[in-house]
């Protein structure tokens, strides 16, 4: 077997494998590489030493049995024989549920998480969004911290887990998406500096030096990168990319790195034969992201939107603090806004930042699929000092709105996993850290973090505390209780009406027509002839649709189509979807 690896700063590369020593020869082709062959199969054990320093995990090692530290493992792909026969999911039309597969289960393995995906069919989502699955120390956190930028986390089953769980989510016609983190590796077991120049002092980003996207050598990291990203979608089958914080992703040169892994990934696409997609995290509100290259964008295919997210939640909790104090000041109106432009942030002045931010969307260029509405993510739960969801603080009517809010605005929506049965589980930041300084330094500043926001020391759970994790596993007993199983019913037919009803997958942001009332707090919509109105306050709500004839579709609480006078009576703290008849 061929073994390679990119050491440029290196004198002398070895390889052990199987306990045997082989000196690397340099590639005479190719500058800073070195080269060997050495009997190997899959499972065999291999690492590489530099200039007879200590034996390293390969950075391109397609597995870990060990953990980060250990040695890498050799992987055939092609041992794997696949059952389902596959041609895709676009994005358009799509409804997408992000799912951490430590806490999906309290088995926290990709086998057990498979097991429980006829949930997900049942309730009408398309993708499956996975959380990163890099390995990382210890067995339970969220992944974020990962290293070996092609291998699978070991707890969670490794690569063959992986494979297992594509194909049962393909067999059932699901999607799935995995999450990718190119903007930093965690602290503990990198050496990718070891190797040479992954990370460079030019940029800093808040996990420290950035990836090397635009200083001397490059050129290999780039390449490094969109090899990761190509091996996730060929070797594994799998239909997507999430691509973590790209703002952090800091590249100076002329072809911006996100653009080049787009063109690659639409290559992929091509040669496969089934659509492939790319979304991102972005806080830029930087349009050219999601622009068709052929636009002079960059060519991804969708981002977050968390300024949707940011409206709605201060629309429902009627919070202010941090970056949610931009939109505190009239919430509805700034949920109309992004519902009928996209952003919020659109060059207006950000009083959290302390600037103008975002540039206005082209909604005759950009379509609405190409943005993701929701009410809750990872972030938005996990981020808060005790992880509590909005189960935790709403009545279900309210957990309705901001379902039927989420599930007919003109974006691609998506779920955060127990988000559809008003989990009463909270999701919280946990970790799992093997090296016991950097385990105390991160329970030490999360403390200290929430501390500045008037949190008292004990209130904060600590990351490191094995109940934390459990804590956030969900419960699937909840679902068939109340007021759980009212709240799924409600999900299910949402998600149901996006599918009879073409309005609601309409990606025309201008066709988007919104009236509110900010005292009342209540907001109204129309898609095309659908109309949806929810009522946020305590207090019943008259609400003016205007002449013709509706139905109701769907309603939370017992709704009687307007009368001639076109006033909608509605319940408070309740939600609708109305036809014209």
């Amino acid at each position: 077997m061929q073994f390679e690896v990119w050491a440029p700063q290196a004198d002398r590369v070895t390889l052990q494998c199987e306990g045997a020593t082989r000196a690397l020869e340099r590639d005479p082709e190719r500058a800073g590489w070195w080269t060997g062959e050495a009997p190997a199969g899959d499972g065999t054990r291999y690492g590489f030493a530099l200039d007879d320093g200590p034996v390293l995990p390969d950075p391109r090692s397609r597995r870990q049995p060990d953990g980060p530290d250990g040695l890498s493992a050799v992987v055939d792909h092609g041992r794997y024989a696949w059952r389902a026969a596959w041609a895709g999911r676009p994005l358009p039309g799509a409804v997408l549920y992000e799912l951490h597969v430590g806490t999906y289960t309290r088995e926290g393995t990709l086998d057990a998480a498979a097991g429980r995906l006829e949930h997900l069919v049942e309730l009408g989502v398309t993708h499956v969004e996975l959380m990163p699955l890099c390995p990382f120390p210890g067995r339970h956190g969220w992944g974020y911290e990962g290293v070996s930028l092609w291998a699978v986390h070991e707890p969670y089953g490794g690569p063959e887990a992986l494979k297992r769980f594509v194909d049962r989510a393909h067999e059932l016609g699901l999607a799935v998406v995995l999450d990718v983190v190119h903007n930093h590796l965690g602290p503990s077991g990198n050496y990718l500096p070891l190797f040479g120049p992954y990370f460079t002092e030019r940029h800093h980003t808040p996990w420290g030096a950035a990836v090397n996207l635009d200083a001397p050598g490059s050129d290999e990291v780039r390449a490094y990168l969109l090899g990761s990203a190509l091996a996730w979608l060929r070797d594994y089958r799998l239909d997507g990319l999430r691509l973590d914080a790209v703002h952090a992703l800091r590249d100076t040169r002329a072809h911006h790195f996100l653009e080049e892994l787009s063109t690659a990934v639409d290559a992929l696409g091509a040669e496969l034969g089934r659509p492939l997609s790319l979304i991102a995290e972005s806080d830029l509100n930087d349009p050219r992201i999601i622009t068709p290259r052929a636009e002079n964008g960059l060519g991804v295919h969708a981002q977050w939107n968390d300024d949707f997210h940011h409206a709605l939640h201060t629309a429902l909790t009627g919070e202010s603090q941090g970056y949610y104090a931009d939109f505190a000041d009239a919430p509805f109106a700034a949920l109309a806004k992004t519902l009928t432009g996209g952003y919020f942030h659109d060059g207006t002045r950000s009083s959290f930042r302390g600037r103008r931010h975002g540039r206005p969307l082209d909604r005759a260029r950009v379509a609405g699929h190409r943005l993701l509405g929701y009410a809750q993510t990872h972030d938005q739960v996990g981020n808060r000092a005790q992880g509590d969801r909005l189960s935790a603080s709403l009545s279900p009517g309210l957990l309705a709105c901001a379902a039927t809010l989420t599930l007919t605005a003109p974006f691609t929506p998506m779920l955060f996993m127990g988000e559809e049965w008003a989990a009463g589980t909270p999701w919280q930041f946990f970790t799992d850290h093997t090296d016991p300084e950097l385990a105390e330094a991160v329970r030490r500043g999360r403390r200290r973090e929430f501390a500045a926001h008037g949190w008292a020391e004990e209130d904060v759970p600590d990351p490191q505390d094995p109940a934390t994790r459990e804590r956030s596993c969900l419960d699937w007993s909840e679902p068939e209780g109340e007021p759980h199983a009212r709240v799924l019913a409600w999900y299910r037919r949402l998600i149901a009406l996006r599918r009879e009803q073409p309005d609601l997958t309409d990606p025309d942001l201008a066709d988007t027509k919104v009236a509110l009332d900010e005292e009342a707090r209540w907001l109204a919509f129309r898609r095309g002839d659908v109309r949806v109105a929810v009522n946020l306050g305590k207090e019943p709500a008259a609400i003016p649709l205007g002449t013709g004839r509706l139905e109701v579709l769907a309603a939370w609480d017992t709704v009687a189509a307007p009368g001639p006078d076109g006033l909608l009576q509605m319940p408070g703290e309740s939600c609708v979807l109305l036809a014209q008849a």
